[in-house]
């Protein structure tokens, strides 16, 4: 049965690609609708499997890794400054909005407060495959997302984690917290300068196919692993690994070799894994909330990182183009819905809900993208 799967979801990805690029949308937006044409909301060819589920989270994790190899180094630092006061707005913008709002439906505080945690949360996935498309990842309002995205991650786990200490009991030390996220980047830093080239460099010298590559898809996923064991989304993880390795001589062989096994097979499960999270059952009553947390989810995003990105220097178009690319909950805010389930600090009732807010985010933010930056010659 996977077999079929593989083959419905490469043809119809790559087919609705075509026709979001016909349209003038960028191609990921036909990807990620064609997920909910074939999931469970509408024709059920595609079920969310475990192997389907592994294979998208490979794809996340590839995506994530070229972006990194194709990220340069001192763009990032040089726009470091404006990455934190992007970061900073698409964070409190997100979480006094979702707050008001979840006090208007009758929510408790703790559940206020964690929904506008939820809304906080960024994943830049979507945005670096559209940016990647448009031509414009390798550009200074690139660099400052991709950095945003990454601050954004660390604070509003940090931020999770504090709330759920106090609302759940949760036996969390914030000290240690936060000093696991400072010991990764020490970490990487110092395997980025010291092990990593020398490791490639060894690893090529042997006499089995495709060392090169393997050297750097294990540098990937220890990278992903290592973030995660330390509270950190795997595609920092990555993200960080394809920018070690574009310090090296090797990054052209391996962002060559890796972009046909990314492209070809796994990142089209990923696209498509987001679409089979909707489920329309049980949201009739809900319409009029769904709209109303995913106007405020996109509305406080596109003026809080927007807002970042104009303090720091950026003009009111690219302004606007950050804060849309912002946008974009993804994968990261799913899995923090299904933390808040578990917990008991999200609502069974308002999951599904919560669940189409962030497909929604994620659907309007390759259009956004194309309308406020375009093609890049």
């Amino acid at each position: 049965m996977f077999i079929l799967q593989i083959v419905i979801i490469l043809l119809a990805t790559k087919l609705a690609g075509q026709l979001s690029i016909r349209l003038g949308q960028p191609s990921v937006l036909g990807k990620i609708i064609v997920g909910i044409i074939l999931g469970p909301a509408l024709l059920g060819w595609v079920q969310d499997t475990e192997i389907v589920s592994i294979f998208s989270q490979i794809g996340v994790l590839l995506l994530m890794f070229l972006a990194g190899l194709e990220t340069n180094l001192k763009d990032l630092n040089r726009n470091l400054k404006a990455s934190v006061f992007v970061a900073i707005g698409g964070i409190i913008f997100p979480i006094i909005g979702g707050y008001a709002a979840s006090q208007y439906y009758g929510l408790s505080i703790e559940e206020s407060i964690f929904i506008g945690l939820l809304l906080s949360a960024t994943s830049v996935s979507i945005s670096v495959q559209t940016l990647r498309e448009l031509g414009w990842l390798n550009s200074k309002e690139g660099s400052t997302l991709l950095g945003a995205a990454v601050l954004d991650d660390i604070i509003v786990v940090i931020l999770i984690a504090i709330a759920m200490s106090f609302f759940v009991g949760s036996d969390v030390s914030i000290a240690l917290l936060i000093g696991k996220k400072i010991l990764f980047f020490i970490l990487i830093i110092l395997a980025s300068k010291w092990f990593i080239p020398k490791f490639i460099q060894v690893f090529s010298k042997l006499k089995v196919t495709e060392a090169t590559l393997s050297a750097g898809l294990i540098i990937c996923f220890s990278f992903a692993y290592f973030a995660e064991y330390l509270g950190i989304a795997g595609i920092i993880g990555t993200f960080f690994a394809g920018i070690a390795i574009a310090q090296t001589k090797f990054k052209e062989e391996i962002e060559h070799k890796v972009e046909p096994i990314a492209y070809g097979i796994f990142v089209p499960f990923f696209f498509v894994s987001i679409g089979l999270a909707v489920s329309f059952e049980g949201i009739g009553n809900q319409v009029g909330l769904i709209i109303v947390f995913s106007v405020i989810a996109i509305l406080s995003k596109f003026i809080g990182s927007g807002a970042g990105a104009r303090l720091s220097g950026f003009n009111s178009r690219s302004s606007m183009g950050i804060g849309a690319g912002m946008i974009s909950r993804g994968e990261v805010a799913l899995i923090l819905a299904a933390m808040g389930l578990e917990s008991g600090l999200l609502p069974t009732e308002y999951y599904t809900a919560m669940i189409i807010v962030v497909i929604v985010t994620t659907l309007v933010t390759p259009p956004l993208l194309k309308i406020f930056f375009g093609n890049r010659d």
